[in-house]
């Protein structure tokens, strides 16, 4: 690294210390803290995907038509359904995987989740209840979820300069 003054300058770097390096026991207590902060960011992406879901609900009963709601309330709940319904397989999955079994999860299972979830789109869309397009914008209600999380990790990060939780 050269200064102003074109001369090499070295600078010691130390690092005070890892948090791997003070748990004498890594799996347990830091498995412990992880699983704890995944759950509060799930439940926080859980709350954000209702929210979002009810918002989009209630400006399309009094902005669009009643069917355009059903929309949003079916591909909302679906939404939820889906994201409940990955974050259990996962979870079991991986959990078997630390224990050194073999998997229960089978890609049948994976992808009979994604089945049902266009099974009921279609069923509600071939009805006529809803239109397609409030529907996957009901769906969508996880995208706007994780962008309200990373607005809210970035304005602790950012403004307040605190870790990331």
């Amino acid at each position: 690294f050269k200064s102003l003054t074109r001369q090499l300058t070295v600078f010691a770097v130390r690092i005070s210390g890892f948090a791997m390096s003070k748990i004498a026991d890594n799996m347990t207590h830091a498995g412990a803290i992880v699983d704890a902060e995944s759950h509060r960011l799930n439940a926080r992406i859980l709350r954000a995907m209702v929210l979002a879901s009810a918002t989009a609900t209630v400006v399309a009963l009094f902005m669009g038509s009643w069917r355009v709601s059903i929309g949003l309330v079916v591909g909302g709940a679906l939404a939820v359904l889906n994201h409940r319904w990955l974050q259990s397989s996962i979870a079991a999955a991986f959990g078997v995987l630390v224990d050194g079994q073999k998997p229960r999860i089978t890609l049948a299972k994976y992808i009979l989740r994604y089945l049902v979830i266009a099974s009921a789109v279609l069923a509600v869309y071939a009805s006529g209840l809803a239109p397609f397009a409030a529907i996957v914008a009901g769906l969508s209600s996880f995208v706007v979820a994780v962008f309200i999380e990373a607005l809210r990790e970035f304005y602790f990060a950012i403004i307040q300069r605190e870790e990331i939780s």
